[in-house]
């Protein structure tokens, strides 16, 4: 028992990390909060405007920073969308990266959307699983059927752990492939600020390196469970 809780332990730890790293250079570059003359939100409209994608809204969410292909909007968190900071310019650019990836059919943002499809299906799934299995333990009077609750569980959590882990390429692309040039270009960048702007850009596009690896962790936990 002591192994186990040592390496899930370590784990925790090795897994925690990106998400640690991305959350502090987040926060560094936030300041000053008056770095820049325009907002992210005004920014994110300019380029859109700019690369003809006048139909893609700009908007202000409680959800975390993305784009949704469905509604085909930016939407940005209240402190980037109205913050002035190198990072809140920078994550904008970061998500009309990901109109433009939409706009031109880039083949790894088109495959994630459909597997985030699948894993929706997979996650109802799992939860009718989870909501039949006590009924039918009862029915059958036999315990052994809880073993459906944890394959509910692995389900679900492989199908989320798949679609973070095809969203990487999607995501490097969105900041170096599509941001990071259109700000060059563009000369939206102060002077001396690119490096820093490249580490915002690598901790946008980890955000979701950190979201796959504490995937991992959880659906490793379900399998531990499940050969027990």
């Amino acid at each position: 028992m002591l192994p186990l809780i040592i390496a899930l332990t370590l784990m925790v730890v090795i897994f925690g990390l990106p998400s640690y790293w991305v959350r502090r250079i987040m926060r560094k570059y936030s300041e000053p909060a008056d770095r820049y003359p325009g907002t992210g939100g005004e920014l994110a409209r300019h380029m859109l405007d700019q690369l003809h994608l006048s139909d893609v809204l700009t908007e202000v969410t409680d959800t975390g920073d993305h784009y949704d292909p469905e509604s085909r909007a930016v939407r940005l968190s209240k402190e980037n969308f109205d913050g002035r900071s190198l990072t809140a310019v920078t994550v904008a650019a970061h998500e009309v990266g990901h109109a433009l990836q939409h706009r031109d059919g880039f083949p790894p943002f088109m495959l994630r959307q459909r597997l985030v499809k699948v894993s929706v299906a997979a996650q109802k799934l799992a939860g009718v699983m989870l909501l039949l299995t006590p009924l039918l333990m009862l029915a059958f009077r036999s315990p052994r059927l809880a073993i459906l609750t944890l394959l509910a569980g692995v389900l679900s959590m492989f199908a989320s752990c798949l679609v973070h882990l095809v969203t990487l390429p999607t995501e490097l692309d969105a900041s170096f492939g599509r941001a990071l040039p259109i700000m060059q270009e563009a000369g939206f960048l102060k002077s001396g600020d690119e490096p820093h702007a490249r580490k915002v850009l690598r901790a946008a596009a980890l955000t979701y390196v950190a979201a796959s690896l504490v995937s991992v962790l959880n659906l490793s936990r379900w399998l531990v469970l499940l050969r027990r």
